[in-house]
């Protein structure tokens, strides 16, 4: 299968380094010199993944990352110099998939962007299942979710969350435990996850619908439902 990269950098020779070792992985690679050209090739082709610096001209790879986030879930690989915590947890509150700080290793750069094109291309691959619940439907297998028959437009992020609450209704579940969705070795403030909590329950509320999800003070989540029923894939 031949995936498409979007590589957006101010730094030609970052993005020649990365191309180079994604071409031989078998990617097609696009290249954008600031964040106003990464948008434009963004709205004009199909991209499985994207790669933005936070630090590009006119407009910065954040602001790209949350104009996206707007239209789109494929996975977005944040790369900055500024290897700083606080650049970190923003990249991932705003929709970001992983983050990397430069200097960065070329061959771990393309190892994680194959571990997020992997992840949506196969959906949920062992568990095919749709699971309907009371105002809500959740498809797994092509990462569709729909409330009171309108579809919500999720980030991976959040649709990872979503689909681990799910899966198992009224069950607990800890900040710590909801941190492996971020399946690279985060240390930061488990807070990241009540921010995409919070924005998932957001979207969620959709015609006065529930937003499903409940606190538990003191030790964390859980999906709170009335009934529920599933429909299984081929």
């Amino acid at each position: 299968m031949n995936l498409r990269a979007l590589v957006a950098d101010d730094e030609e020779k970052i993005r020649q380094a990365i191309g180079i070792y994604l071409r031989k992985e078998g990617f097609t690679v696009g290249e954008a010199v600031d964040g106003e050209e990464a948008l434009t090739k963004f709205r004009s082709e199909p991209w499985d993944v994207i790669i933005l610096d936070v630090m590009m001209p006119r407009i910065d790879g954040v602001s790209v990352c949350e104009e996206i986030r707007k239209a789109s879930t494929v996975p977005i690989i944040m790369l900055t110099a500024k290897n700083e915590e606080v650049d970190r947890i923003l990249g991932l509150e705003i929709g970001a998939d992983d983050y990397m700080g430069k200097p960065f290793s070329p061959r771990e750069l393309v190892a994680r962007i194959k571990a997020a094109t992997r992840r949506v291309s196969n959906g949920s691959a062992l568990v095919q299942h749709v699971l309907t619940f009371t105002g809500i439907r959740i498809d797994l297998l092509n990462r569709d979710v729909f409330v009171l028959d309108e579809q919500v437009f999720l980030t991976p992020k959040e649709f990872d969350l979503l689909s681990i609450l799910a899966r198992s209704p009224r069950k607990i579940f800890g900040r710590e435990q909801l941190l492996s969705v971020w399946d690279f070795d985060y240390y930061g403030d488990v807070r990241i996850v009540d921010t995409n909590i919070n924005r998932l329950r957001d979207k969620l509320r959709v015609a006065g619908a529930p937003s499903f999800i409940s606190t538990v003070r003191g030790r964390g989540y859980k999906f709170e439902v009335n009934e529920k029923e599933r429909e299984f894939g081929n």
